[in-house]
């Protein structure tokens, strides 16, 4: 199907058994959000609320909900699609087969853009910002945001919609100090186009004029989150992966998408800053308030029966768990032209995707070399390090794939070949005092923090430990040791109080292991404060011990030493305990849980959907 809007999906969705209305009124507050994770979680249908409390206008969530359901939607262009974006990684292509590339061409070319005549387009009115559905999807959340906006603003030294960005960035609807319908809150971080443009701007002494779109085609909602080739423009890749134009007209300046259901304009002006926040967010707590542009709304307009999409952001995996999987199937092979010598890179969805990467990369520099150790791996590793959003991780693993192959998406197996192989006197490297992620309070502040490399090439090194050894089992002020997987072993610590005590209590820990011996078999050993729970399954370890991390403050070692100034030790310790200056984890409020239950009993709109 080629959508030419939000509503045509949703009818070819239902129709092929993908979707489920919501007939019963259900509540923007909090209500709304646990439904769609209750149904999610499930792997149930996207879901069509046809009666939200305090707005006229419908909603749908869970479109991506499953990748299969992802790729249902875009069955027509996805071929086409996965075809321009490898010609633009690797224009030698059309070069070795023309004529199988004719095809590819002429998509790209018809996607350009369409500009329709300027002014309001005949589908749509005027609203204001109270119209739209108030969705509050945490307790703690500072107001209504907007979860699945397309942020759209123009390069200002040079304008025009081809050198425009397209991006999403969570917008608070209410809440805080906003002046409700007049101003919203745009929180962007580093690393973003809109913060180039503003910085333009800036420069310029002017407004930065800015277009919030929200529906439309489901290929708009995900171009906004796509990690494109240098060149292509996010309206492009729109027109690509729709399988028609991107239509667009300006009012009053502004660029107004003619097929999105809502569309939102207002300007940014210098130093105009206002608290966003908090928000529940993707690595599983909440992001805190902080100053963020405010946008002075200058118009807001709605298509008529438009519907207000919206996801659920919070510990994965969620709905934009999906969103990875398709940027992966479409873009994975775009790091290989960026890198040489990479193989794979894995930006680990369970650990809140930008704390943890996982790497693989080739090892050619020394061949004629019998003993192996890291080298154009860690090449690699910097520029992996240095790349994009790639640059906001804090945990790089990378191994140097040889006779075996290898997977970083096998992840047991991949953290296994690496500690089996890891020299701990040799193979860390560590970055002090740089950028993380904006919304990760591991670090020193806001966007501030370190990154270490574990690297890994060469022989088998150790065997691992594939049951607690012996030495954990009496370890003063250190209790319920278990075993998180071969070679990984979490220990439940005291509450951590400051940095000072907790060094303390690591020196203690790892001299009473250094006392009972050599642990050879056990590389890795985190503390945390409930090891059952670590242990209990992979995505647990990944989640709480790289998102309560700070490298530089947080890896200690058994017998660590500096060796020309670099760290060394024998095993590393990753003190995984929640700290005092650390956000908040998303907790599901029981009291809408249980008033949830009505929805899914016997006659009720989601009878059908199985849910634990």
């Amino acid at each position: 199907m080629i959508y030419k809007s939000l509503e045509e999906c949703i009818l070819d969705l239902e129709k092929n058994g993908h979707l489920v209305r919501i007939t019963e009124e259900v509540d923007p507050h909090l209500e709304m959000a646990a439904i769609h994770m209750k149904v999610y979680e499930a792997g149930g249908p996207a879901l069509l609320f046809e009666n939200v409390k305090g707005s006229k206008f419908r909603s749908v969530s869970n479109l991506f909900g499953t990748i299969e359901r992802s790729k249902f939607i875009f069955r027509q262009t996805w071929d086409s699609v996965q075809n321009v974006i490898a010609l633009r990684n690797d224009p030698m292509k059309a070069l070795k087969n023309p004529f199988k590339q004719v095809g590819s061409g002429i998509a790209a070319i018809s996607a350009l853009p369409l500009k329709k005549s300027d002014g309001m387009p005949v589908a749509m009115h005027e609203i204001s910002i109270a119209d739209l559905p108030q969705i509050k999807s945490w307790q703690m959340d500072g107001g209504a945001f907007v979860t699945l906006p397309q942020v759209y603003s123009e390069d200002p030294d040079n304008p025009g919609i081809m050198n425009s960005n397209l991006g999403m960035y969570r917008i608070q609807l209410s809440g805080n100090e906003y002046e409700l319908n007049k101003e919203v809150g745009v929180h962007y971080q580093i690393h973003r186009g809109i913060g180039i443009h503003q910085d333009k701007a800036n420069r310029r002494n002017e407004p930065l004029k800015v277009s919030i779109f929200i529906g439309g085609p489901p290929a708009h909602t995900l171009s906004a989150v796509m990690p494109l080739p240098e060149g292509m423009s996010e309206l492009t890749f729109a027109g690509l992966l729709s399988g028609r134009r991107f239509r667009y007209s300006y009012i009053d300046g502004h660029c107004v998408s003619n097929d999105a259901d809502f569309v939102i304009t207002g300007e940014i002006h210098q130093g105009d800053t206002k608290p966003e926040g908090p928000f529940g967010d993707h690595l599983g707590y909440y992001s805190l308030t902080h100053p963020f542009p405010v946008m002075k709304v200058h118009k807001v307009y709605a298509r008529t029966n438009a519907i207000f999409p919206f996801t659920v952001v919070g510990r994965p995996p969620q709905e934009d768990t999906s969103f990875g999987e398709l940027i992966h199937e479409l873009t994975g092979s775009a790091i290989k032209q960026e890198i040489p010598g990479v193989k794979e890179v894995h930006a680990v969805d369970a650990a809140g995707v930008h704390p943890l990467l996982f790497a693989i990369g080739s090892e050619r520099y020394t061949p004629y070399q019998k003993v192996k150790q890291p080298a154009e791996i860690l090449t690699i590793a910097n520029r992996i390090l240095g790349t994009g959003q790639l640059s906001l991780a804090k945990f790089l693993f990378i191994a140097a794939e040889e006779s075996e192959p290898l997977s970083t998406h096998q992840m047991e197996s991949f953290l296994a070949y690496m500690l089996e192989r890891m020299d701990l006197r040799r193979d860390l490297h560590f970055y002090t005092n740089t950028t993380i992620d904006t919304l990760d309070y591991s670090g020193t502040g806001l966007n501030s923090g370190s990154k270490v490399v574990f690297a890994a090439a060469g022989d088998k090194k150790r065997e691992l430990c594939r049951q607690v050894p012996a030495v954990f089992g009496d370890l003063q002020g250190f209790e319920q040791a278990s075993l998180v997987m071969p070679g990984i072993i979490a220990i439940q610590g005291p509450k951590f109080i400051d940095y000072a005590q907790a060094q303390r209590e690591m020196d203690a820990l790892s001299e009473m292991i250094l006392a009972k011996g050599a642990l050879e078999s056990c590389p890795m050993i985190i503390v945390c404060d409930d090891s059952p729970f670590m242990s209990a399954e992979l995505n647990n370890f990944l989640w709480a011990t790289f998102t309560r991390s700070n490298p530089s403050h947080d890896i200690y070692g058994v017998n660590s030493a500096f060796e020309n100034k670099h760290w060394a030790c024998d095993n590393v310790i990753i003190d995984a305990r929640i700290k005092p200056h650390q956000a908040p984890p998303l907790i599901p409020d029981p009291t809408v849980e249980q008033h949830l239950k009505r929805l899914f009993a016997q006659g009720a709109s989601l009878s059908g959907v199985p849910i634990s």
